[in-house]
């Protein structure tokens, strides 16, 4: 079968300033439908590849590949419209922070008909009763209620489940998650992702889960590829990844805290100047 994205040498150059910053090098990487985990360092370029994918950077970055391709969609060669085609009807992004990506204007309910309404010709009865399957697909009691709260009147867990079922409600392929849990206590951060992992798994989808935990990713997806200042420095299988043999992955491991096993102190990463090259 025929992989559903294939990535080829990508690069995210970003101008001005004093001299250009290149943000993504030479990233290659393929995904089916499974879950890609991307982990590494704030500023190692995980959320830029993830935009890059969704043609979300913005004018000042300069997006170079050998080959990004989605299905039978060349993503280097897409028109704004193209783009509008796709962007919530084949791939979906959940972005890190509910409160910045709802509309607090207007009310959850009618914010999630709309993602439907604009990739697919449904009624308005439809869209609400879709809607509300939705939210009750995400565990949101009383999916009524939720439907007419403004964002405000939601809490972290509450948002993010609105966020999972408006950019799941028009059926996508691929779902990249960036960072979908950073913002909630522990707990929450669990449910979040068991309802995830459920309805990514019934629908058959590629997700592309972007996180700085290392623990979420070893327990929730099937690969895991680590970055480094734009780079990928190690891919293995998640199950796998407590015996990275990369001295950064290693860095990473030991700099995360152990309830069963505490440290007096946490590791800090000892960089390599290699490693960026």
């Amino acid at each position: 079968m025929a992989p559903l994205l294939q990535v080829e040498r990508l690069d995210v150059t970003f101008e001005g300033g004093r001299a250009p910053v290149r943000a993504v090098r030479g990233v290659s990487f393929t995904l089916g439908r499974e879950r890609l985990g991307i982990v590494g360092e704030s500023g190692s370029g995980k959320s830029t590849t993830g935009k890059a994918l969704l043609g979300l950077l913005p004018r000042s970055a300069r997006v170079e590949a050998q080959r990004m391709r989605f299905d039978d969609h060349d993503l280097l060669r897409l028109s704004a419209r193209g783009w509008r085609e796709l962007r919530g009807r084949r791939i979906s992004m959940i972005l890190q922070d509910p409160k910045f990506s709802l509309n607090p204007m207007i009310r959850v309910g009618k914010q999630i008909m709309e993602t439907l309404r604009l990739h697919k010709a449904v009624s308005g009865a439809e869209a609400r009763r879709q809607a509300l399957a939705m939210l009750e697909a995400v565990r949101m009691r009383d999916p009524e209620r939720v439907f007419e709260l403004h964002p405000h009147q939601l809490s972290g867990g509450m948002g993010q489940r609105v966020m999972i079922a408006a950019m799941l409600i028009a059926g996508p392929d691929l779902l990249i998650a960036d960072e979908p849990t950073s913002a909630l206590d522990v707990t929450v951060q669990n449910q979040v992702l068991r309802i995830l992992d459920d309805l990514v798994s019934a629908r058959g989808m590629g997700l592309v889960f972007i996180s700085h935990n290392l623990t979420a990713i070893a327990s929730f997806c099937d690969r895991v590829l680590v970055m480094y200042e734009g780079r990928i420095l190690e891919e293995l299988p998640a199950r796998e990844l407590w015996r990275a043999r990369h001295p950064y992955t290693r860095a990473l491991i030991a700099a995360a805290p152990d309830l069963d096993r505490p440290k007096p102190e946490l590791a800090v990463v000892a960089r390599d100047p290699e490693w960026a090259r």
